[in-house]
């Protein structure tokens, strides 16, 4: 069984994830420690529990998901994942940072890149890789079947979605992500997002206001 923990860090309130089964092998997935007190938290709970972590993920390189890269890289020297079309995106942190009146810490660079189809593994687990543009050009989530959630990043939250005015963003590509990729899983799927409390895929069937209108519009769409 795969137990989750999240912090939610930095000026943004971005949600950072640690992943971790019965062996103690742990996965951080978007580190948003951008304080030092923040980065302190972090390391506090690994080393309480015991943790051993065995892979930095990044869902997407905005620079809220990425504040923490280099302390995880050079605390733990691990091996780093995202999907190559975000590099870009990640060497581009320290000049986002610029326009946000924010130093950013440049990241170190990916050890290798995950995409479509891929798995991630540690310990005894394992997540699914799902390609989900439109937020961001190359963002992927991390699906676990046996336990029913989804560390989605900033695709889909709790009543709404990604921006998509961002660089690379665009709101037909996301929609189409939701839409064919997140919501085809199982409506008992918990989504733990990028951002704000965790949701479910039913809920977000039924009740997403941004979900509902683009169906709705697409219906009209086909019948005209």
């Amino acid at each position: 069984m795969i137990h989750i923990q999240s912090f939610v860090f930095n000026d943004f309130l971005e949600n950072t994830y640690l992943l971790w089964d019965e062996t103690k092998e742990c996965l951080i997935i978007d580190p948003g420690c951008y304080y030092a007190h923040e980065s302190e938290d972090l390391k506090k709970f690994i080393d309480g529990n015991k943790l051993k972590p065995t892979l930095l993920l990044n869902t997407h390189c905005h620079v809220d998901h990425i504040f923490g890269n280099r302390f995880v890289m050079e605390t733990y020297n691990i091996t780093f994942y995202t999907n190559e079309i975000e590099v870009p995106i990640l060497n581009a942190a320290e000049a986002i940072g610029k326009l946000y009146g924010i130093h950013v810490t440049p990241s170190p660079q990916p050890n290798g890149f995950l995409n479509e189809g891929d798995e991630v593994k540690f310990g005894n687990s394992s997540l699914a890789i799902l390609f989900t543009p439109g937020h961001s050009p190359g963002s992927i989530c991390f699906y676990s079947s046996p336990d029913k959630f989804l560390i989605g990043g900033d695709v889909l939250f709790q009543g709404s979605i990604g921006r998509t005015d961002l660089p690379g963003g665009d709101y037909d590509t996301l929609m189409q992500s939701i839409l064919n990729k997140v919501l085809l899983l199982p409506d008992d799927v918990k989504v733990y997002s990028g951002h704000g409390p965790m949701t479910t895929i039913g809920v977000e069937q039924k009740a997403n206001p941004f979900v509902l209108e683009y169906a709705a519009e697409r219906k009209k769409v086909s019948f005209s």
